[in-house]
């Protein structure tokens, strides 16, 4: 497996440094990561003047480019992203940060450490989605039209805000950036696993949903194995919430919540498929060891793949290997995790329907090249 981003890498001095880092812990020399290289980097100090502070990239294959810290880093969200120096003095926010429409009230202080939480989760979806090709732009300052913005709200009670999208607009509930919040909210809804980042990879799916599916080539396809969104939304919901999940959910859906709606399906799915490749991604670039096959009884084989048609003229090895790897490797990572005491790192169990619609997402993207147009879909 290639991997998109180097969450890990060594700084000049020799030493590892990290995806959240902006200094070395070690010498002490500056960090960035830069979005368009998909790395994390050392920095050398360039010139300063009574505006900014310029950082030149330290490495052979950023020779020359000349950058500048997001604005937000020495605010709460303590952003260590890179602006290229060449975006102009005018651009302050690095693509992360530029986001958001709206955000906490920084005059309460306890919003400070929630909105650096959920910072946090969001740099880690948008790193994923820029380095998979797919369009990210400001709703607020670069395309108005189609572009992605973020709200992040706080409210007087953690139910007065509904995590959402619409239209565009991401809207986060801030409040659950406290973890007692967030479980409280988590038991209640009977959900095995809730989390800022699975939010924000959720809701991300909903967007792309519209900005790039619906009405294109892809659109029947999707309605032939996820079903028909026109039903209705809000009935369906109600449905689910009043009568619970779909009987057979576990054979055709991720999760339960899935079973719900076709949109929900969507967004479930897409959000899981960022869950594995993040993660597959990060074990790939840890140098973890890829043996974890021989704990699965049952590997999933061509029988999931959603479409062998004319563009696929050979078998989808690429994502059997991949989905199989997910398993062996979730499966290793579970028994870490009971052996701290903890609930199970990835508390689902795929079946073949599910990992049918995950193949979906799959070719979805990787046709999509970072390009406004959707790509041509399976017929």
């Amino acid at each position: 497996m290639t991997v998109l981003i180097q969450r890990t890498a060594h700084c000049q001095c020799g030493h590892p440094i990290f995806f959240r880092n902006h200094l070395c812990l070690h010498c002490g020399r500056a960090l960035g990561f830069d979005p368009d290289q998909a790395t994390i980097m050392s920095l050398e100090a360039g010139d300063e003047d009574s505006h900014v502070a310029t950082w030149r990239g330290a490495g052979a294959s950023v020779a020359g480019r000349v950058y500048r810290r997001c604005a937000n880093f020495s605010l709460a969200p303590q952003c260590n992203w890179l602006v290229l120096q060449s975006e102009g003095v005018h651009q302050e926010l690095c693509r992360c940060c530029r986001l958001n429409r709206t955000v906490p009230d920084q005059s309460i202080a306890a919003n400070a450490l929630l909105w650096n939480k959920v910072e946090i989760a969001k740099r880690r979806l948008v790193s994923s989605l820029i380095a998979l090709g797919l369009p990210v732009a400001s709703r607020v300052s670069e395309d108005t039209q189609q572009g992605l913005a973020f709200d992040l709200l706080v409210g007087a009670e953690p139910a007065a805000i509904t995590t959402g999208h619409e239209q565009g607009i991401i809207t986060i509930n801030v409040t659950e950036a406290d973890d007692v919040t967030r479980e409280t909210i988590r038991n209640a809804m009977n959900e095995p696993y809730r989390t800022l980042l699975g939010h924000v990879r959720h809701e991300s799916g909903h967007y792309y949903w519209g900005r790039l599916l619906d009405g294109s080539r892809w659109h029947d396809p999707f309605r032939m194995l996820f079903g028909d969104e026109r039903q209705d939304y809000t009935t369906a919901l109600q449905h689910y919430y009043c009568h619970g999940p779909a009987l057979d959910w576990e054979n055709t859906c991720v999760s339960a919540y899935a079973s719900a709606h076709p949109w929900e399906d969507w967004a479930e799915t897409w959000a899981h498929y960022l869950h594995m490749v993040d993660t597959l991604d990060t074990a790939t670039g840890f140098g973890i060891a890829d043996n974890h096959l021989s704990l699965l009884q049952d590997p999933f084989d061509e029988s999931v793949l959603c479409c062998n048609d004319q563009e696929q003229v050979r078998p989808d090895q690429k994502f059997l290997s991949f989905v199989n790897r997910w398993s062996g490797l979730t499966s290793v990572l579970n028994e870490f995790s009971l052996g701290m005491g903890l609930p199970d790192f990835y508390p689902f169990v795929l079946s073949s329907g599910a990992v049918t619609k995950l193949h979906f997402v799959h070719r979805f993207i990787e046709a999509f090249s970072d390009s406004t147009t959707p790509p041509a879909a399976a017929t």
